[in-house]
């Protein structure tokens, strides 16, 4: 049974579920606690590294994207307090961000011929793009990513993001705990699964479209010590495909502060 869901997306980010629709998500989900982990972006609204509304224990996160010895991997950061280092990496990486947004609007709509009326504003990223395609073509979502937008597709762009040492050493100073997100999502797993032995945790339970054997994430749970988290990665409104039983959450809930603590 799915308790806490420590991978959510809102509209922060490139998500559709605000920040007042998570309770609500949960509750649906049957799920007690959920980690907003917008992509390369603190939730302005959140202002403690947990917070509880309306009964769902809200973790205050991060996803960053980072450029490792093992390739581009993300690292989830949990239980965040901005620093000042955080906060210029996260200016800077939107400035990037919009720049990088309005180039792929401006390919699409060469590339198609169509107006994609589309606003790029902090915070857009590729789903967003992809969900202004579906609505004035004949694209499905998924089709937009593997025609267009992908990496190495006609209207792809890539984007600046920081080293694996300088991110996981921003994240570190900012987060009680940082983790590996999703490893069999990278061409090579286990050179990924390398760089858990410099972070606190490995996210183990995530919606992987096939069935992964989950071997190698023990075997680095074990070797370096890492508390599991996992997350639905949600888009959407829907929580609860995947994350920690009472006992996993019980674990990170340990390492993250009270939502009364407001100490640095």
């Amino acid at each position: 049974m799915v308790v806490a869901d420590l991978h959510a997306h809102t509209t922060n980010s490139d998500g559709e579920m605000t920040l007042e629709e998570i309770p609500a998500a949960a509750r649906r989900a049957g799920v007690e606690a959920v980690a907003v982990t917008d992509h390369d972006r603190l939730h302005p609204e959140l202002d403690a590294p947990t917070t509880e509304r309306d009964g769902v224990t809200v973790v205050h996160g991060i996803e960053l994207r980072v450029e490792s010895p093992a390739g581009r991997v993300d690292l989830l950061g949990y239980g965040v307090r901005e620093t000042p280092e955080l906060a210029d990496l996260v200016e800077h990486l939107q400035r990037d961000r919009v720049e990088r947004g309005r180039a792929m609007v401006e390919r699409v709509e060469s590339r198609l011929g169509v107006d994609l009326d589309v606003t790029v504003e902090p915070g857009f990223g590729r789903p967003d793009l992809a969900r202004a395609v579906v609505a004035v073509t004949d694209y499905e979502f998924d089709e937009v990513f593997d025609e267009l937008i992908a990496d190495g597709r006609p209207c792809y762009v890539s984007r600046d993001i920081p080293s694996f040492d300088d991110g996981r050493a921003i994240l570190a100073e900012a987060c009680a705990l940082v983790g590996l997100a999703h490893p069999f999502r990278y061409e090579d797993p286990e050179a990924a699964l390398t760089l858990t032995a410099d972070l606190d945790a490995v996210e183990r339970y995530y919606p992987y479209e096939f069935e992964p054997d989950v071997a190698p994430v023990a075997a680095a749970v074990e070797a370096n010590d890492l508390l599991v988290t996992g997350g639905s990665d949600a888009h959407d409104h829907r929580l609860g495909r995947a994350g920690l039983d009472g006992d996993e959450w019980a674990a990170v809930r340990r390492r993250l502060p009270d939502p009364q603590d407001s100490s640095g």
